[in-house]
């Protein structure tokens, strides 16, 4: 399933993953080599979101065929969670809340900015709930009402819009 009218890059700045950017640049996803995984690991500015994906054994979904669309938290994004937060969820006994929150970042198929008109989006997550995107006259868009800051990154299985907040479930 290709859905080309959800988020609008009209005004989405690439400063916040340039290294990101360059692979968008680089052409057709499907002929590049690196999966989602891989292109937040070679991207700066995701440490914190492989870590999480390491712990709570999703690598390896999101190696998979796909395709995905990720809503990736940048770094600064973990950093702006409540104190403790990030280091309970990254406890082992704390694994199946994890899965939950990185799986609500993730949806299956592939939706891109291309073509966006302004509108209420909502898609459902891995996790099962559904994120509402907001795709405004301006061409700024929200996720759960985190800034996408970076559209439209290729990736062999999938895309990724960088987001600027974690966004929880039934929030």
């Amino acid at each position: 399933m290709r859905f080309t009218a959800l988020l609008s890059t009209a005004a989405i700045a690439l400063t916040a993953a340039p290294a990101l950017a360059d692979h968008h640049a680089s052409g057709d996803h499907h002929q590049m080599q690196a999966d989602i995984v891989d292109t937040a690991i070679q991207a700066d500015g995701f440490d914190t979101l492989v870590a999480a994906l390491q712990a709570a054994e999703l690598v390896e979904a999101l190696k998979g065929e796909g395709p995905f669309t990720v809503f990736a938290p940048n770094d600064p994004a973990f950093a702006a969670l409540p104190e403790g937060t990030l280091d309970t969820l990254l406890q082992p006994e704390n694994k199946d809340q994890l899965v939950s929150v990185l799986t609500y970042h993730v949806v299956p198929g592939e939706y891109t900015a291309a073509g966006t008109e302004p509108g209420t989006y909502e898609l459902e997550t891995l996790q099962g709930d559904t994120v509402n995107v907001v795709v405004n006259a301006d061409g700024s868009v929200t996720v759960d009402g985190a800034s996408v800051v970076a559209a439209d990154v290729d990736a062999s299985n999938g895309v990724i819009h960088v987001i600027d907040t974690v966004i929880l479930p039934g929030e």
